[in-house]
Parts: structure tokens; C-alpha cells; sequence
């Protein structure tokens, strides 16, 4: 009974133990394996296709900047006074035109001025012409004393001569400096413009130098255009050495967008290049010119503000045989997507230049990339995660849907191949109605 026991206590543990060692022995010997079948030939994407071509193409380069005056200065009396007049279009947004009086002061001063200055060239002219007789007589007593040597200056009367005229040369001047302040109690435009800013009005009593208003020229307004430095390569910068009266290259022409009211558009050119790189962003900077920006031109729609914010498009470079892609078709912005023999196909690119709508590629590439050529077909249509020689179908190709002329085409065909089986039908039918005619005619045997 005890040797029963042992062997139940002991072997069973054993067997079972020996058991589950035989049948991990038989799996491993034997794993599973998968049928794996081949990869369907199948369409499993549908896409839009570009085929690439050389194109010649003159870049925009995109800027933005503010509206600035040709000309801004401080308008400001030369002498005090109180304010009696003022123009009508003495105020903010006022035009004027060049030489136009804009304010006006008391006179009075000045004309008392002039009166003084008057009375004192007379009396300094009365006594320049006491002192040549007093000249006169005194050489002619110099004469009559027998005196065989020359008269001295002093017996001439030379000096008080000399004062005489000095004085009435002091009281001309005084004259002309009256007669000048009487003028600058007009204030006038110096040069045809616009009032930025009002500073003093009517009854104001003002002294020189007292800012009357802020004032600007309406000839032309600039814009000042940062460029970025990848812009560079691509544009005809206005540039010139200091030994040269003009700039070699032609104007740039410049586009100016304005989105305020309605999108507004003004004409102008690339006038100049700034000299230095601007500190804060570290890039360079040229000013376009809009002529006549408030004239007959400026009437459709609102025109330029100082200080309005305004996008630019600047004519770049003209160039040839350059290969052109949409921003859509760039992934990561080092890649695209081609169709070829029907598979999809990751191409690696380089990008030479690029804006908010397209990219263009570099021509030059490294040993060993093939980048894009002419007769590729790019693919447009936005891809996730998929991998290169996936079969794909073309629905479209350069902006052609494909399926609806494939459509049309079998519809189209379909109807010739119906036309054609009733006409057989027809004829058919004539030839049997002709048939049984001539059976009804022959005689009955």
C-alpha cells in the first residue's frame, strides 16, 4: 500500500511533466506557416496626374511693406505772430497746391517796421550826401591853399565818407529784413502736398519755430519692400557704383495689392536699392515709387493712405526651360509622387525656388538623383501613407477627366454599334419582304 502510494505521489508529476515536454518538442519541430498569396495587380488608388514640362516663366517676387511720403516736413513760421487767416484747406487730408497761402498773421508790426527802416535809410542818405559836399569843399580848400602835395584821407574827409555810405548800406539791409519778415507773415506751401497732421488754428498767437502742421508731397509716394535673401538670385536689384550717373538695369515693375475697402491695385517701379542690411531682420531692402498716386488714376476706389499696409509683386527674372510644380504636389518639401507603368513611384527633388502657389526645381542635380524630367507624371492628388509601386489608376490627366471621355467614348460607341444593327435589321427585313414577293409571283406547280 505504501509502494502504491509512492508511485502515484511521484509519477504522475512525471508523466504529466514528460507529456508537455514531447509537445513543445512537436511544435517547435513543426511551426505554422502562412500561405501568403501574390500582391494584387489591381488599381488600388485613383489619381490626378500633371505631365511635366520645360516652361519659360518671368517670377513675382512677394513683398509687403507700408506707405511712406516722398517728401514730409514740419510746417512752421520763421516769425511770431497771431493767427488772422488760414486757407480752406487748412486741414488734415487737405490738399494745396505749391506756392498757396496756408496761414496768415498780423501784419501791423511789420508794416511799422518797414516805415522805420524807411525814415532811417532817408536820413542816412541825407547825410551821405552832407558828407560828399563836406568832401568836396574840403578839397577844393586844399586847392585854393597853393598846397603842391597830394591831400591827405583825413583832409579829404575820406573816412566820414566812408561811414556815411556804411550807414546808408545798414539802413538798406534794415529795409529789406523788414520788408522780408512782412513776407513771412504768409505762410506758403513749399511744394504742391497734403496736411498730414493740424497743429494750430485761427486766433492762435505763435511764435518762429511753433509747429503749424505736419505736411507731405503728393507727387509720389514709396513703399519701402524687404526681399528675402533665397529672392536675391532671382531679381533685377536697381543698383549702381558711385562713378555712375544712372542704373544700368532696367526698373523692376511693381504691383501694389491693398485689400482695405476692395482689393485695389496701383502701378509703380523699383526705384532703388537701400545701401545696408536691416539690423533687426537681416534682410535687404528696396523702395518701389507710385507716381501720381492721389491724381486722375487714384479716383476708382480709395486712395493711398500714409501708413497703409500693402502687398507687392515685384518682376523677377525672366527664365527658360525651367520645370514648375504645385506646393500640393511637395511632400516634406524634399519629395513628390510619380505614375510609371502604372505604379506609384517616390521621387526625390530639389527645391531652387518656391512661393505661396509653386515651386521650381534645380536643374543641376548630385550624382546618383534623378529628380523629375519632361514627360513625368506627377501626381496631384493628396496622398497619406502609402508605398512606393502601389498600382494606381489615372482619372485625370493635366486637368482632362479621364473617366467621363472613357464614358463618353463607350456611349458614343455604343450608339454607332446600335445604328448599325438596325440599318442590318433594315436591310434584312427588305430582303425578306423582296424574297417573299418573288415566291408569290412563281407559278404553282
Amino acid at each position: 500500500m505504501t509502494f502504491n502510494k509512492k508511485i502515484t505521489r511521484f509519477g504522475v508529476p512525471i508523466l504529466v511533466l514528460a507529456t508537455f515536454i514531447i509537445a513543445a518538442n512537436f511544435v517547435a519541430s513543426n511551426p505554422p506557416q502562412a500561405k501568403r498569396g501574390k500582391p494584387s495587380a489591381a488599381p488600388q488608388l485613383n489619381v490626378a496626374v500633371q505631365t511635366i514640362n520645360n516652361e519659360k516663366l518671368t517670377l513675382k517676387i512677394s513683398s509687403y511693406g507700408t506707405v511712406q511720403p516722398r517728401t514730409q516736413s514740419i510746417l512752421m513760421p520763421q516769425v511770431a505772430g497771431e493767427i488772422t487767416a488760414i486757407s480752406d484747406n487748412f486741414r488734415e487730408g487737405g490738399f494745396f497746391e505749391q506756392g498757396e497761402v496756408l496761414v496768415k498773421l498780423d501784419d501791423r508790426d511789420y508794416l511799422a517796421d518797414i516805415n522805420i527802416a524807411k525814415a532811417n535809410l532817408y536820413s542816412a542818405k541825407q547825410a551821405l550826401t552832407e558828407e560828399l559836399a563836406r568832401a568836396e569843399q574840403a578839397k577844393q580848400d586844399w586847392q585854393r591853399l597853393g598846397n603842391s602835395e597830394q591831400a591827405s584821407e583825413l583832409v579829404l574827409r575820406k573816412p566820414q565818407l566812408l561811414a556815411a555810405e556804411a550807414a546808408v548800406y545798414s539802413a538798406e539791409a534794415q529795409l529789406a529784413k523788414a520788408q522780408l519778415s512782412l513776407e513771412r507773415t504768409e505762410i506758403k506751401a513749399p511744394y504742391t502736398g497734403r496736411i498730414l497732421n493740424k497743429a494750430a488754428d485761427l486766433g492762435q498767437v505763435v511764435s518762429a519755430n511753433t509747429q503749424l502742421a505736419e505736411i507731405f508731397a503728393v507727387d509720389y509716394v514709396e513703399v519701402r519692400l524687404p526681399i528675402k535673401n533665397n529672392d536675391l538670385p532671382y531679381m533685377n536689384l536697381p543698383e549702381r557704383t558711385r562713378f555712375e550717373t544712372e542704373v544700368k538695369v532696367q526698373l523692376p515693375s511693381v504691383t501694389i495689392y491693398s485689400e482695405l475697402v476692395n482689393e485695389q491695385q496701383w502701378q509703380g517701379r523699383v526705384i532703388r536699392t537701400e545701401g545696408a542690411f536691416d539690423q533687426n531682420s537681416q534682410q535687404l531692402f528696396v523702395v518701389a515709387q507710385i507716381d501720381d498716386p492721389y491724381g486722375v488714376a487714384s479716383t476708382n476706389g480709395l486712395p493711398l493712405k500714409i501708413g497703409q499696409y500693402v502687398r507687392a509683386d515685384i518682376e523677377g527674372k525672366s527664365l527658360s526651360e525651367v520645370i514648375k510644380i504645385p506646393n500640393k504636389a511637395i511632400y516634406q518639401g524634399s519629395y513628390v509622387f510619380v505614375v510609371k507603368d502604372g505604379l506609384l513611384k517616390r521621387q526625390a527633388i530639389n527645391i531652387a525656388w518656391q512661393n505661396n502657389e509653386f515651386a521650381l526645381l534645380e536643374q543641376e542635380l548630385t550624382e546618383g538623383e534623378q529628380g523629375l524630367t519632361e514627360g513625368d507624371l506627377l501626381v496631384l492628388t493628396p496622398l497619406g501613407q502609402v508605398n512606393s509601386g502601389t498600382p494606381v489608376a489615372v482619372v485625370a490627366k493635366d486637368g482632362l477627366n479621364l473617366i467621363n471621355n472613357k464614358v463618353a467614348s463607350a456611349s458614343s460607341q455604343a450608339t454607332r454599334q446600335q445604328k448599325q444593327r438596325q440599318v442590318k435589321n433594315l436591310n434584312a427585313d427588305k430582303a425578306q419582304v423582296s424574297q417573299n414577293a418573288r415566291t408569290n409571283k412563281e407559278p404553282a406547280l
